[in-house]
């Protein structure tokens, strides 16, 4: 069977990822590809590298008519896309890439995104889109909720030393570095090539990046009890790719191990042999995730590093993953692809 597929968004960067992707999956074919300002235009001419496809023409969310859409990804803004998903079929499954109902608490959401929810019966309903973590619930879900890039990179790293006790709760520094590609395809100064190149910034410092939100929510729920994480982020001349560095307190072999067992049976998930680190070019254009643990001089003390795609294991890799499970196909259908390298 082939299941009918919308994407809502088509012409950002999560759009055309979702789109290369798809193109290849045995049991999923695109019926429909909205735009706003691009509507009317061919997805060839909006990306080039995707003219070897016989895509639908983009339209706007008005024109497509879902009664033949199993399942619909939604690649908007947020605050735009609660809006849009609250006028959609009540049946329609639906993978959802914004922020818009990852936060569970609506204060929350106001306090890192600063509206008030438009859809907050939706947002109940909702799952958190983590798969590794969540894919029983995800399976049965109508609406999945994809997790941020930064949020996912940092969670696959920590989430299970949080759940092990094997670290300090009070002590976690994650400092992550960023492809260019993470902060959409809408034009900004400051991502201009003569601006952006030879040189990284910090940015969102002293705690005010909106994964923050989803670091707290996520941590605390496994702890038990609040936890805290600091967290900057840096954006690096890179298309695509995320490299997280993470200092923790606990023992390093133990961590290590801790991490190696999570993770055993997962398909997409790495741990490097100790000592070793990733790269982000171990794993772009992937849906592959690369963790690894090294102990540090000073003892009690260890780095926990983790790498991954952000447009593909952080995005659109993982809402394939997620609809892989809500249609009810296998999980790895369509992702078993290997890194792009150099």
């Amino acid at each position: 069977m082939t299941h009918k597929i919308a994407i809502l968004g088509a012409s950002g960067y999560t759009g055309a990822e979702l789109v290369r992707l798809i193109s290849t999956h045995p049991s999923m074919s695109i019926a429909a590809l909205s735009a706003d300002r691009k509507a009317g235009m061919e997805m060839a001419d909006v990306f080039p590298h995707l003219r070897h496809l016989d895509l639908p023409t983009l339209v706007t969310i008005d024109e497509i008519d879902f009664s033949g859409i199993d399942l619909c990804f939604c690649a908007l803004p947020h605050k735009t896309s609660q809006e849009v998903i609250l006028k959609l079929p009540k049946t329609l499954k639906i993978v959802d890439l914004s922020a818009d109902f990852r936060l569970r608490d609506p204060d929350a959401y106001k306090q890192w995104y600063g509206n008030d929810h438009a859809a907050l019966e939706m947002q109940k309903e909702a799952v958190y889109g983590l798969t590794e973590f969540y894919r029983d619930d995800i399976a049965k879900a109508r609406l999945v909720a994809g997790t941020g890039c930064n949020a996912a990179t940092g969670q696959f790293a920590l989430r299970p030393l949080i759940a092990g006790g094997v670290i300090d709760l009070d002590d976690i520094i994650l400092d992550l570095k960023v492809g260019v590609s993470g902060a959409g395809r809408s034009l900004k100064e400051n991502l201009l090539h003569a601006e952006l190149s030879e040189g990284s910034n910090a940015y969102a410092i002293g705690g005010t990046h909106r994964h923050l939100g989803e670091f707290d929510q996520e941590f605390s729920a496994i702890a038990g009890r609040p936890v805290k994480v600091q967290f900057t982020p840096h954006l690096v001349p890179m298309n695509r790719g995320i490299l997280a560095t993470v200092y923790v307190k606990g023992d390093a072999a133990e961590i290590h191990a801790t991490l190696a067992e999570a993770y055993s049976d997962e398909p997409f998930i790495e741990i490097l042999p100790f000592g070793e680190a990733p790269s982000t070019h171990e794993t772009r254009g992937s849906n592959f995730v690369h963790i690894g643990v090294t102990g540090d001089r000073i003892e009690g003390r260890a780095i926990v590093t983790a790498a991954l795609d952000n447009l593909t294991k952080g995005s659109s890799g993982q809402a394939l993953q997620n609809a892989n499970l809500m249609l009810g196909l296998e999980e790895t259908e369509g992702l078993m692809m290997a890194p792009l390298f150099p």
